[in-house]
């Protein structure tokens, strides 16, 4: 577009795509509406609502009523224009939603993998079955974006390395897109949840933050000036491999190679992922059969609950003040089904003990993404490359 400033079709794009975009956010609306707030004239407004309409892209749905005069009609996005889908991958389920053009989610489907080797067959049943249960074609679907745990380089969009997925490596992506016929993103999952975060969470006025996210083992996303920050190869945010007291050094294993990458152990992860925080748990007298539901049985606990979530929040706290010296974020979200177990209690005491060893002091706070946080921000996601394709077709 840049390269042909101020022609008509240039002008007529950017009137159109301004105005599908206010639909999907504000609408419906009327066409004075759409004239006042992009500040277009009537006449303009006329014209791009009869494009729209030609394209199928927006309709009539109703009428506002006024004073003198017939009633306006009212202008939506037609939901049925595009639809998209999205993919939270990880080694014990898949979870497919699909959604249309204007972001409701018209179904979500959860499947194991079983022993699936064929990563391709088993995200393409899981969309398969999606598009089922939504009642809508594959052929409807105009992007896919899946969030994978591990490193996806950003140069290729290509998995690198996922360390509990062996089937998921440098190729699938090609593979996907082949299989699927349509357009395929693989993205790190804990960078969706704060794509989420960004677009109906905690951070939705946030343009510097990050997301610790504490589940199996431990990620983290930043987002700077509004943007994901995926770092020169892809691996920002590997949090738990970050060298803190109490834990061995993360040195290399090169006696042990997995799928082309040196083992590492040790560094924040031994001490906050699941299995270290289980143990602690028993330490302190919680017996549940996971790690999240010793911390949620802690968070319930009233007084005897304390001296794990201390712990536990000041091991949290060593990856939260390592982001906040080097970053300075406005803010820091716990996500991630152990991180949301703990509560407002164990938060606090993040916050208490980041206090305590940092020189300076962000928010901290829990995440307010409602459900799938993974799959929310693939469909934001896949919903982004979708409006820029049809819309602006």
């Amino acid at each position: 577009m840049a390269s042909r400033p101020g022609t008509p079709r240039l002008l007529r794009e950017l009137n159109d795509r301004s105005a599908l975009d206010l639909l999907v956010s504000s609408g419906p609306l009327t066409r004075t509406q759409i004239g006042e707030r992009t500040g277009l004239s009537k006449v303009t407004a006329s014209q791009l609502l009869a494009r729209l309409e030609d394209r199928g892209l927006v309709a009539v749905v109703g009428e506002q009523a006024g004073g003198r005069g017939p009633n306006a009609a009212l202008y939506a996005v037609v939901p049925s224009s595009a639809y998209v889908a999205g993919l939270d991958v990880g080694p014990n389920a898949v979870t497919a939603g699909i959604a249309d053009i204007t972001g409701h989610v018209a179904a979500e489907v959860t499947v194991e993998p079983g022993d699936a080797s064929d990563a391709v067959s088993l995200v393409h049943n899981a969309v398969v079955k999606a598009c089922r249960s939504a009642k809508v074609p594959l052929a409807k679907l105009h992007a896919l974006v899946i969030g994978t745990p591990g490193v996806v380089d950003p140069r290729t969009g290509d998995v690198q390395f996922i360390y509990d997925m062996p089937h998921w490596h440098a190729g699938i992506l090609e593979a996907l897109r082949r299989d699927l016929r349509m357009p395929v993103t693989i993205e790190n999952d804990v960078n969706l949840g704060a794509l989420a975060e960004k677009e109906c969470g905690a951070a939705r006025d946030v343009d510097d933050f990050a997301l610790l996210w504490a589940h199996r083992g431990l990620g983290l996303a930043v987002v700077l000036g509004g943007r994901l920050h995926r770092g020169f190869s892809g691996g920002a945010g590997e949090i738990g491999y970050l060298p803190v007291p109490g834990a061995a050094l993360p040195e290399k294993d090169t006696e042990s190679v997995t799928w082309g990458m040196p083992a590492l152990a040790g560094g924040l992860g031994a001490l906050a992922g699941a299995d270290a925080v289980r143990d602690l748990a028993r330490e302190h007298g919680f017996d549940e059969p996971t790690a999240t539901e010793c911390v949620r049985a802690a968070a319930s606990a009233g007084a005897s609950g304390g001296p794990f979530l201390d712990e536990l929040a000041t091991r949290l706290a060593y990856g939260v003040a390592s982001v906040t010296i080097v970053l300075d974020p406005e803010l820091v979200l716990i996500s991630g089904e152990l991180g949301i177990a703990g509560g407002e209690r164990l938060i606090r005491r993040i916050q208490e003990a980041v206090g305590r060893i940092c020189p300076t002091r962000p928010r901290v706070a829990l995440s307010e993404v409602q459900g799938n946080p993974v799959l929310r921000g693939a469909v934001f996601a896949a919903l982004d490359r979708a409006r820029d394709e049809v819309f602006s077709s």
